[in-house]
């Protein structure tokens, strides 16, 4: 049996698993009181699995809170580049730029009990109000959205509906799909646990031997 261990001290023929939880930190440095994930780890991490003999597959474990999204989507992308089989499961919830996060593996799959948040892209703080901002913000989500739609079943029309539902938050835009409901609206591949997303993964390595 395949075993799980952290890259480096892993045998050859393993699966890495990577943890993206919390609120994905950018260039900007969240409190200390906040769980995050500093992207520029992940990076230089994903990079070095893509290239170890070691490593033959990567499991994402997610349970993102928002955060940075330039930062996210890099990551998403880096994911999304990979060669090697990966496969991302979303426990608890997929916030913000957890969803393109979910999307970039080869296979998503979401726990029963999880959920996923889908809503506009928002800046915090001050900013500028000007029309350059709003073209900004317009850019990025176009971004987002094409990302999604070209790494799921889902389409652009129903994702941007979602996105701007007003029936569902309290004093906001959005949605909040159960992991059933994301399945069914093509976001998430497949209702699934650990066991499911690491037989997948066991398979695709079998199929590279």
């Amino acid at each position: 049996m395949e075993e799980v261990k952290e890259l480096g001290t892993a045998r050859q023929g393993s699966i890495h698993c990577l943890t993206i939880i919390g609120q994905i930190e950018g260039h900007q440095i969240l409190p200390d009181d906040v769980k995050t994930t500093k992207y520029e780890h992940l990076l230089p991490t994903i990079a070095a699995i893509e290239e170890s003999p070691e490593v033959t597959a990567l499991l994402i474990l997610l349970n993102t809170a928002g955060g940075d999204v330039e930062a996210g989507l890099a990551i998403a992308e880096m994911i999304a580049g990979m060669r090697k089989p990966t496969a991302s499961l979303v426990l608890g919830g997929g916030h913000s730029i957890g969803v393109p996060l979910a999307v970039s593996a080869g296979r998503s799959f979401i726990a029963p009990s999880a959920s996923m948040t889908i809503h506009p892209v928002r800046i915090t703080g001050v900013v500028i109000g000007a029309a350059q901002t709003y073209d900004y913000l317009a850019r990025m989500q176009e971004r987002i959205t094409a990302f999604v739609t070209a790494h799921s079943k889902i389409t652009e029309r129903r994702f941007t509906s979602l996105m701007s539902d007003t029936s569902q938050l309290a004093n906001d835009v959005g949605s909040i799909l159960s992991g059933q409901e994301a399945v069914a609206e093509g976001l998430i591949d497949s209702i699934g646990t650990l066991s499911d997303a690491l037989a997948y993964l066991h398979g695709c390595a079998g199929e590279l031997r």
